[in-house]
């Protein structure tokens, strides 16, 4: 199916961390603005203001091990999760409102809904 997908950012995930704690270290490392914690649907998130390319990147606060995971935005995450499973990706879940992925390489993404607006790199028109 006909869709559309991009890179939308890097989440940094922190071990039973609290994210306003979080955000402090990785907003002075990385020279972006941290934005006061909150929380969503049981999860604790701080966003990183003024990343590149406007790309989202955020802390959250987890309960696995701490690791860094990309985000992929798409206009049909259903659609792009086939495109990625071809190309041997495979499906760990669906949780709240994306998929969690696993590259072949072992990595851990997940598809988002893509964001209202332009901003952002062009993005990748797929049939």
């Amino acid at each position: 199916m006909a869709h559309r997908s991009r890179l939308a950012g890097f989440i940094i995930d922190c071990h039973n961390t609290p994210a306003d704690e979080a955000a402090a270290f990785w907003s002075a490392a990385l020279g972006y603005r941290a934005q006061p914690a909150y929380s969503e649907e049981g999860a604790e998130y701080a966003d990183l203001a003024g990343a590149p390319a406007g790309l989202n990147v955020e802390v959250q606060r987890v309960e696995h091990a701490s690791r860094v995971h990309l985000d992929i935005e798409s206009d049909d995450i259903d659609a792009e999760a086939s495109r990625l499973e071809a190309l041997g990706a495979r499906r760990i879940g669906f949780v709240k409102r994306w998929w969690v992925m696993e590259a072949p390489t072992g990595h851990r993404f997940c598809i988002v809904r893509m964001r209202d607006g332009q901003e952002g790199a062009e993005a990748n028109h797929w049939d």
